[in-house]
């Protein structure tokens, strides 16, 4: 089939029917858990087949669509909810997240509590490069923690949150910081250096905030006795994934460890066990059903030319090195926007980006840094993305109600387009 462009702004309407279906019925329910993001991918998604030219027979354009959620990156990506829900099924029946909770509670002061989880998550999410990765493991831990104490679970959820995505821009071992320096030709070592100086700040200024935030904290019960056993799954699962394990390999392990730690300690049996990995896949089944319509339907904008309409509107008038650095940020955030996929919106954009870094006199180590920090910038407060879906299917939660709690990737955002206008760092700019 050959591609057909269409109006720019009719290709990418699909995108903003879906965020005005979403928004608007959630203001007028007033309540954002009421609205299913499913509901408003179906209907949206519907209407990108419906303005699809070019493509007489419905079959062809539910081809193309199921050519987007068939996408290897999707189906990874489902990959990883089917396991993390059987791993968090299978913990929480042997008693992993009341044991973890217990021994946090005793070893984090409880004014500490907040900055303690966020400092966590970024050393791990740093650690392990994968911000899917450190939501898996704390998660779970962060919403026993409110259960226990009483605080939100939405700003439990959003502290860790936060801390995944400060790791996830700044590894060396995340599959961005690789896009991101391969595309400009720089060492991860450069970006690294540059990056630190955008991320460091809103990281500090964040671990502030909760500080403060924690001095209202009410004494924090210390918890039940610690049934150290239970610790093992998430310790197992933290330490694979510092040892540099494929997250779906680290995921697989633990299910099989948690099954023979309840068939140890008789919380089940074999048939328990299954039972325990069923309802866990069950509970990510809308997750599932979100990433396929967002994979088509981001697939069909893409095919009727929305990706190209961004990238020509955005790169025809530019003047000057902050208005290029600022190009090159708007590029990458507005790719992924539509794709919902960091990794792929930087792959994406970088020899544009490398194009007008060359023209404009840019240094590519701050280019490199541009595009992994507005990406993950982005990536981290869309609703339909793998990681605030993952965070509120485990913790039972609206995305929404997520991203309303979110404190690091504004900041990091915030402190971004700074580094850009006023050209820090300098040895950078």
């Amino acid at each position: 089939m050959i591609e057909r462009k269409m109006n720019g702004w009719l290709a990418l309407s699909p995108l903003l029917v879906f965020l005005c279906i979403y928004v608007i019925t959630a203001l007028i329910a007033r309540d954002f858990y009421k609205v299913p993001v499913a509901a408003a991918f179906i209907i949206a998604s519907a209407y990108a087949l419906l303005i699809t030219r070019g493509v007489e027979k419905t079959d062809d354009k539910i081809a193309i669509f199921s050519q987007g959620a068939g996408n290897k990156n999707v189906l990874l990506m489902i990959w990883i909810f089917v396991l993390a829900g059987a791993f968090a099924a299978t913990a929480k029946d042997i008693g992993a997240i009341d044991a973890t909770v217990n021994a946090t509670l005793r070893i984090l002061p409880g004014k500490l509590i907040y900055a303690g989880l966020f400092l966590a998550a970024c050393f791990i999410s740093m650690a392990i490069g994968t911000s899917v990765g450190t939501i898996v493991a704390l998660v779970p831990i962060a919403t026993g923690i409110a259960a226990e104490t009483g605080i939100g679970i939405p700003f439990m959820t959003a502290i860790i949150v936060g801390g995944a995505f400060f790791g996830d821009n700044l590894s060396f071992i995340s599959d961005t910081t690789v896009a991101a320096t391969k595309s400009q030709g720089c060492s991860m070592r450069d970006k690294f250096r540059a990056n630190l100086w955008i991320a460091a700040p809103a990281a500090i200024l964040v671990t502030i905030l909760y500080v403060v935030l924690g001095l209202k904290v009410e004494a924090v019960p210390a918890g039940a006795p610690v049934q150290w056993l239970g610790l093992i799954p998430y310790l197992l699962v933290i330490g694979l994934a510092l040892a540099g394990v494929n997250v779906v390999t680290v995921l697989t392990i633990g299910i099989g460890v948690n099954g023979v730690i309840g068939w140890c300690t008789g919380a089940y049996d074999f048939v328990g066990w299954m039972a325990s990995i069923g309802a866990g896949i069950g509970s990510m089944g809308e997750l599932i059903i979100v990433s396929l319509l967002a994979g088509g339907m981001l697939e069909i904008i893409r095919y009727n030319g929305g990706m190209d309409f961004i990238i020509d509107g955005l790169t025809r008038r530019i003047g000057g090195k902050r208005a290029a650095g600022l190009s090159i940020a708007a590029l990458v955030s507005l790719v992924n926007l539509c794709t919902a996929n960091n990794t792929i919106a930087i792959i994406t954009t970088g020899p544009l980006a490398k194009d007008i870094t060359t023209r404009f006199g840019l240094d590519p180590r701050k280019t490199a840094s541009i595009l992994d920090t507005f990406s993950c910038f982005v990536q981290g407060i869309i609703p339909y993305g793998a990681q605030m879906l993952m965070a509120s299917g485990l913790a039972g939660v609206s995305a929404a109600a997520i991203i309303g709690n979110l404190y690091y990737p504004f900041a990091l955002g915030i402190i971004a387009v700074l580094s850009i206008l006023f050209r820090f760092p300098r040895k950078y700019s």
